[in-house]
């Protein structure tokens, strides 16, 4: 067997630079050239997972086929290599933790003194070689979040600098991103942040063998040459990161940069084929040169970061490109829709999308919004906490049960027509007890979820507590809201949709995290197509 190597990519001067894009784009240059290629990330901060912290903190938490609550760049993995991640992908300070405490706790040390050096960074480097010794890789990618310098991230750039060591040097690289800023007053590109970061990272022991340099401007021959003799890199491992119209674009100017080059000859690994990238670039033509355009309100109450609806957006994009529509996504607070301005809040929209979300903030403005799109012809989508706005929206208005409601919000409701599922009813530690990662649904025949999905047996990823109360079931399907996705284990109901409407459809899992560049979600593609179609009316 193939010795498995590894990239480590490294941030610093600030953080937000883009090391999951880097990653990415460069696992997906390495993935054209015909290596099995996958990212992790390793997040220095203390929570087992993302699944408990506010999109807020940390944008949206992304979830995988089996259920890991991870962090967002996940999301980015899957969207540009088109390969399903998982647990193992992504390992916070937490979770390593918690692994070594329970060792202990089982007397797993032998009545030794556990220390950070080696317990913890021994548990670091397993975790680091959980996937390159699985056999299915040959080249692991694995992003250190935070930036070098943090406290928090010591642990981890001490067992990268041990994995270096053990691994030995062609085995074994790191990539180091950084910031070359541009100083208006003095109208100029400067070097030092740069010069002071990489050698912080010496200090823990590491050379950086790759600098990618993020920057506004180009950088000169003159600047490459002096970043690579003060950080002593060769002159070929100074990589331009420059601003990109979108992050898509990253992969090609990486190509030209020669990123997948350089890091290959460092590997000690063959060139193999040029990069085949005609598909994604087929996508790109799409996205720049759009045939339509559209506005899709995206009904939310995190809307004031982006990030809290990553997958969503990228979803857009994805589906977008594959109508030749440009998707104008326009955030709407859900806190501040009433029935008074729902019609001013949501004029110039061709279509609504009413997003998941946890609590009761802002229910009552979604409400509002299902009404004013199924009364008004609109397309809607409704995804999760959506999905069940519409159920509740639906039995209020059309079935006439004035007080129905999820119990999430009102537990005396007389009409919990979204209620917990029995085993969910005794549980109080809130971490990863939620219905999470793929599970199956069977779509109906002749329902719009057949036209838009095309098969009998779907998978879908799922991240939520709450669900359908299968006790309204016939009531509302009586009454025109069908289910017309079931899951066939437990009976409960995935999807539902309105027979007399353009589009009308809503979706208790999570159809966004599964969206990438060489598939575009199905739900989106259709529902940005309805989009267009209703514009045109």
């Amino acid at each position: 067997m193939n010795q498995t190597k590894y990239i480590f990519v490294t941030g610093g001067v600030t953080s937000s630079l883009g090391k999951g894009i880097i990653a990415a784009s460069l696992a997906k240059l390495l993935q054209a050239r015909g290596y099995r290629t996958t990212i992790q990330k390793f997040d220095p901060y203390i929570n087992v997972d993302p699944g408990t912290l506010n999109p807020y903190e940390h944008g949206e938490c992304f979830v995988t086929d089996d259920g890991a609550e991870t962090d967002l760049d996940l999301g980015h993995y899957e969207r540009f290599l088109n390969v399903p991640t998982s647990q193992a992908n992504n390992v916070t300070t937490g979770r390593v933790y918690l692994s070594v405490i329970e060792k202990e706790r089982r007397g797993e040390f032998l009545g030794k003194t556990v220390q950070v050096v080696p317990h913890i960074t021994n548990e670091i480097k397993e975790r680091m070689q959980l996937l390159g010794n699985s056999g299915d890789y040959d080249i692991v990618i694995t992003e250190i979040g935070g930036t070098v310098g943090d406290i928090e991230s010591l642990p981890y750039i001490e067992s990268v600098r041990q994995l270096l060591w053990d691994l030995g040097k062609e085995n074994a690289i790191v990539v180091h991103l950084t910031l070359v800023p541009y100083l208006a007053a003095a109208g100029e590109l400067k070097t030092k942040p740069t010069q002071h970061s990489v050698k912080t990272l010496m200090e823990s022991g590491i050379q950086a063998d790759i600098l990618v340099c993020r920057t506004e401007h180009e950088l000169s021959d003159e600047l490459r040459s002096k970043l690579a003799q003060f950080c002593n890199v060769t002159r070929e491992s100074v990589v331009q990161s420059i601003d990109a119209s979108t992050i898509y674009e990253v992969p090609n100017l990486m190509l030209e940069e020669g990123l997948d080059v350089v890091a290959l000859k460092k590997l000690n690994l063959p060139k193999k084929n040029t990069p085949d990238l005609k598909n994604w670039n087929v996508f790109l033509q799409h996205l720049k040169n759009p045939k339509h355009v559209v506005n899709i309100g995206l009904i939310g109450k995190y809307v004031e970061l982006q990030d809290s609806y990553k997958s969503i957006l990228e979803a857009f994009i994805h589906a977008g490109a594959a109508n030749e529509t440009k998707v104008n996504v326009v955030s709407v607070h859900s806190e501040y829709i009433d029935a008074g301005n729902v019609a001013e809040k949501m004029e110039g929209l061709d279509g609504i999308l009413v997003a998941p979300g946890f609590g009761e903030r802002g229910i009552e403005g979604k409400i509002e919004t299902v009404r004013y799109a199924r009364e008004n012809n609109i397309p809607f989508f409704g995804i999760c906490l959506g999905m069940q706005m519409a159920v509740i929206e639906y039995s209020r208005n059309v079935l006439g049960l004035k007080d129905a409601n999820s119990t999430e919000m009102n537990e005396g409701t007389a009409h919990p027509v979204i209620d917990l599922m029995e085993e969910q009813k005794t549980i109080t530690d809130k971490g990863g007890t939620m219905r999470l990662g793929a599970w199956k649904c069977d779509i109906k025949d002749n329902t719009l979820a057949m036209k838009i999905y095309g098969q009998k047996q779907i998978l879908e990823r799922h991240r939520h507590r709450y669900e359908y109360n299968g006790d309204y079931f016939d009531k509302l399907e009586k009454g025109g809201l069908k289910a017309s996705g079931i899951n066939p284990e437990t009976g409960l109901v995935e999807v539902i949709e309105i027979e007399k409407h353009p589009f009308f459809i809503g979706v208790q899992y999570h159809p966004e995290y599964k969206s990438t560049v060489a598939n575009p979600h199905p739900l989106f593609v259709h529902f940005v197509a309805a989009t267009v179609k209703a514009k045109k009316k």
